[in-house]
């Protein structure tokens, strides 16, 4: 009994952090449910990839997601459960952005001397109406990005436009590298709460 009262009390508790942040925009609430499953859901990806730097990735990844669709959480279930979800979702989207492309049998052509066999791979390449779209996605989060205070913006771009690792970004910052993976994830919290004021990026 105890457990169960305990239970609603946290789902309750979350809700409540769920509105002040999805109504509010309050970057304390976005703080605290990143703190209350940040590790859980880490550990969660961490079983599944056997990868930390992946796992981190993914992380940061869920928490930016779930902070974009709040406004889906009721609280019929836990939050705990719903992110979760989103993390095995986010991990499933991964592999298949890893998987290779195949040729099928019935693609491969003999030419009409048969000399020898041709066959045609789909392209990954964007076409340019893509290409326009991914650029004015990209300068608009590049916009979105701007408006971040330091260190979030200086973490995010050394992360995702310098490519750097995260050994190399707590170096080049002094700090440690449980810090680097922290602020990163505020960092994304706080670009989740600029674009959903926003209205999202088109």
């Amino acid at each position: 009994m105890e457990a169960s009262t305990a239970k609603n009390e946290r789902t309750q508790l979350d809700y409540k952090l769920v509105c002040d942040a999805r109504d509010n925009g309050s970057h304390k609430a976005y703080a605290d449910l990143m703190a209350s499953y940040r590790e859980p859901l880490y550990l969660l990806l961490l079983r599944m990839t056997r990868n930390t730097t992946t796992a981190a990735d993914l992380t940061i990844e869920t928490f930016s997601k779930a902070f974009l669709q709040l406004h889906r959480y009721a609280p019929t279930g836990t939050f705990s459960s719903w992110l979760f979800s989103i993390g095995v979702n986010t991990y499933i989207d991964h592999l298949r952005k890893r998987k290779v492309d195949t040729v099928s049998l019935s693609d491969i052509q003999r030419t009409s001397d048969n000399d020898f066999i041709e066959y045609q791979i789909p392209s990954n390449q964007p076409n340019p109406e893509e290409t326009l779209i991914r650029r004015q996605r990209d300068e608009a989060l590049k916009q979105v990005v701007m408006q971040l205070k330091e260190p979030y913006r200086q973490m995010i771009e050394m992360r995702y436009y310098d490519d750097l690792s995260y050994e190399e970004i707590a170096e080049r910052m002094h700090i440690p590298m449980g810090t680097v993976k922290v602020r990163l994830m505020r960092a994304k919290a706080l670009l989740a709460a600029i674009v959903k004021e926003k209205g999202g990026i088109v």
